[in-house]
């Protein structure tokens, strides 16, 4: 398999502490679970995170924006 199946997003930077691109705006990975467990962990402002599957689009998780300063606080 040479393409992810998953890639986070959002339209605004994201950014916490397992999060492996600081400030990027979206990261793709192979695993489903990996793809969630790093979105529930990272945070954007004003801006919700996806992890959607990539061959089909559909969005598998969604994570509403924190508020207020960015932290990796969880």
């Amino acid at each position: 398999m040479t393409t992810a199946d998953y890639r986070i997003e959002s339209s605004q930077p994201i950014a916490g502490r397992f999060w492996p691109k600081a400030g990027s705006l979206q990261f793709a990975v192979n695993d489903r679970a990996l793809a969630v467990s790093l979105a529930a962990k990272s945070f954007t402002r004003d801006s919700e995170i996806r992890v959607v599957h990539v061959p089909t689009g559909e969005v598998v998780f969604r994570k509403p924006p924190q508020r207020g300063e960015l932290s990796d606080e969880a």
